[in-house]
């Protein structure tokens, strides 16, 4: 592999500093085990769901890592390290990462988390992975607010009935009345 210029190691790195800030979700992982074919499949899966894996130098990642208002990660860019970045969601890469690992002998393994500039450690993140995604979550959520507001539509419904049977009575015996 040919050794980058320090104008690309500078692009790279701005470039990377840019993906970081724009990221919610960041998951650091150590790749060691994997081979081309596996962290190719890996890029593709995350691809796919909207989200993305990287592969960069520790060094680099650190200079980019200092020029953002994110944790101090420091401790976990040792190694092989791969990136994945990912939207507004932490339940979806978790348990995309988790499902992969579980087809490649544990790997990647998580190194960890960073959550709306929160650090996350490795087993929250593998909590987050046995969460639903947000979609189901949010559906949930939603029809427990609406179920009593169906209750109550129910009632009214019922009620509203029961008037007009009785106003229909009503008007029958004053018809038979007269």
């Amino acid at each position: 592999m040919a050794q980058r210029t320090k104008k690309e190691k500078i692009q790279l790195t701005a470039e990377l500093a840019n993906a970081l800030g724009e990221s919610d979700v960041l998951y650091l992982t150590d790749f060691t085990g994997l081979g081309v074919k596996e962290i190719t499949e890996l890029r593709r899966r995350f691809r796919e769901a909207g989200n993305r894996f990287i592969v960069v130098k520790n060094r680099l990642a650190l200079r980019a890592l200092e020029q953002l208002d994110l944790p101090d990660l420091t401790e976990y860019l040792r190694g092989p390290t791969g990136f994945i970045f990912g939207s507004d969601d932490p339940v979806g890469p978790a348990k995309m990462l988790r499902e992969f690992a579980k087809e490649n002998e544990d790997r990647p393994a998580l190194k960890v988390g960073v959550v709306k500039r929160r650090v996350v450690l490795a087993d929250e993140v593998m909590r987050l992975a046995e969460l639903p995604p947000r979609g189901v979550l949010l559906a949930g959520i939603a029809g427990s607010l609406t179920a009593p507001v169906a209750g109550i539509v129910g009632v009214l419904d019922g009620l509203l009935r029961d008037i007009a049977s009785i106003v229909e009575e009503v008007a029958k015996r004053r018809e038979s009345n007269q």
